[in-house]
């Protein structure tokens, strides 16, 4: 989530899409074009909220997952899953699902990698005692219900049912019902293995284990992880998979997006892969060929959380929409860096439409002051957003902009971090409208809608619930094929336009610098960065 990010777009397909960023596929390659086997790539990224992957929903705390693992599946530059750890994910009905994995994959320590790895794992991030933030991408697997009762019931079950040993490189995991996407959902962090080392006697994950990771990734961890500063990883040189072409990574932790672009100017960091917004204007003449672009998959909203009885009005909530000039904030803050968004999925999905938010999300002053009055719209609004991550400037004017057009007095309110952020909406403390970012998980119009509108999706931080709407997620995600299930799908998307849970506001491409140290420089779809193929220059 940054929660989990595109010029703007006219609606392609994702391999066509791709072809049209010329910038990006031209990245140069020059000084460090040979490269340094051994040097080390600095990254900045901002505190990630936590680092066990059945926790790690974050796109920073993803962004080091990368590095320390290797999922079952991985996804080439058209979206599609492909084969990484595991050899085989097959299945005759889309119900039951045999996993077979690679041999010769080891943990850090020396561990190897069996489907026990991944069983114990799993079953630790499904048991709803655990409080995972990813635990509801196992409600697919049978045996989830019995684990998550729901409530104050106690859970009948601490592992699922649907997953079986067939030995030690094959699984068997058996759905409770057919679930079309269950191969691309592999690919996401909830789903990596991890040691026997992690676990304690009891079962629950070592305390320490977090600020050490021993994943079965290109990369280890080095030291431990030193918070608000520092995450240090270096080649895994038993890794059996495509070796990495530098010798490590430091994840340089920044409060201060504007900082970190400094210190891309001079030197002392070598890949930023998101920009504050005030930098977007400077950045060409700053940096030149080493400023690029590359599509992306996140969607920026604002959220109305359900225990603040202020915007519990839906009249209220299309107001304040109608209220924002996206198209204004995209072009005088953002560049034209962005788009402006109306929808509440990705272009680059199949599936997308254009324009799903209707005539709540065009911008209408007049109309929206009007409906403001007749629903007693509250007199002051507070907007919350993560200071580390650039969105100051735009926060305060759609602050201005609601002053302007609703009469009330708003407030931009900053956390030091997301982390600080989510906590806060979690404990259910004042935080008013707040802001989220999704880039996806895994491609499918499902990931957009589960995770942040299902009634216990991992992402829903808002509380939404509308039965209606967790069916038809449901019935989608049972379907045999893509068009069938995006049927459904589009028709839950139309409940979130009625609803309007979050308000949408902009697509964002990948606008990323780096060094003079670093090329092969790449961030894909996802939002990361590609730590194989990245090179540094001699020392």
């Amino acid at each position: 989530m940054q929660v989990r990010r595109l010029a703007t777009w006219t609606v392609l397909p994702v391999v066509a899409m791709i072809g049209l960023v010329a910038c990006d596929s031209a990245n140069p390659k020059s000084p460090a074009q040979n490269g340094d086997p051994n040097g080390v790539v600095s990254i900045g990224i901002a505190e990630p909220e936590h680092l066990i992957p059945s926790n790690t929903t974050d796109i920073y705390g993803g962004q080091v997952l990368q590095a320390l693992f290797t999922p079952l599946v991985a996804y080439d530059r058209n979206a599609e899953p492909v084969m990484a750890q595991a050899a085989s994910v097959t299945t005759a009905d889309g119900r039951v699902w045999r996993i077979r994995l690679k041999p010769g994959y080891t943990f850090h320590n020396g561990e190897p990698v069996t489907v026990d790895s991944y069983i114990r794992a799993w079953n630790y991030g499904a048991y709803g005692p655990n409080g995972q933030n990813g635990n509801y991408y196992f409600s697919h697997i049978a045996g989830y219900a019995a684990m998550n009762p729901g409530g104050n019931r106690t859970p009948t079950a601490q592992e699922l049912s649907g997953l079986k040993r067939l030995d030690d490189l094959t699984m068997q995991v058996t759905l409770s019902a057919p679930y079309s996407d269950f191969k691309s959902e592999l690919g996401y962090n909830a789903f990596l293995p991890l040691p026997r080392a992690a676990f304690a006697a009891d079962g629950s994950i070592l305390k320490p284990f977090e600020d050490h990771l021993v994943g079965d990734g290109p990369f280890k961890m080095k030291g431990t992880w030193t918070h608000d500063q520092a995450i240090e990883v270096e080649r895994y040189d038993a890794f059996p998979g495509e070796k990495p072409r530098s010798g490590g990574v430091l994840f340089k932790i920044y409060q201060d997006l504007g900082t970190a672009y400094d210190d891309v100017q001079t030197n002392t960091l070598d890949v930023l892969p998101t920009l504050a917004t005030p930098n977007l204007a400077t950045a060409a003449a700053d940096f030149h060929d080493r400023y690029q672009h590359s599509p992306a998959s996140s969607f920026e909203f604002l959220a109305f959380p359900t225990f603040d009885q202020k915007y519990a009005d839906v009249n209220v909530r299309k107001a304040i929409s109608m209220a924002i000039d996206r198209d204004g904030i995209v072009k005088t803050i953002f560049a034209n860096s962005q788009s402006s968004a109306r929808s509440f999925v990705s272009p680059v999905l199949q599936g997308y439409r254009d324009n799903t938010c209707g005539a709540a999300c065009q911008y209408n002053p007049i109309a929206a002051r009007q409906l403001y009055a007749a629903s007693n719209g509250p007199a002051d609004i507070k907007i919350t957003y993560n200071a580390d991550g650039g969105h100051r400037e735009w926060v305060e004017a759609v602050c201005n902009q609601l002053h302007h057009n609703l009469g009330v007095t708003c407030v931009a309110a900053p956390q030091a971090k997301l982390a600080d952020l989510l906590q806060k909406v979690q404990r259910k403390q004042s935080v008013g409208m707040f802001r989220l970012g999704w880039s996806m998980d895994y491609p499918s119009m499902e990931d957009y809608l589960t995770p942040l509108y299902s009634t216990h999706g991992a992402a829903n931080y808002y509380g939404y619930s509308n039965p209606q709407f967790d069916q038809l997620v449901r019935q989608g995600s049972e379907q045999s094929t893509e068009d069938s299930a995006i049927r459904y799908y589009q028709r839950a998307e139309d409940l979130l336009a009625r609803d309007l849970p979050v308000i949408p506001l902009r697509f964002k491409q990948n606008n990323y610098i780096f060094s003079t140290r670093v090329s092969n420089v790449s961030v894909d779809l996802f939002g990361y960065v590609d730590l194989t193929d990245i090179t540094t220059s001699a020392a």
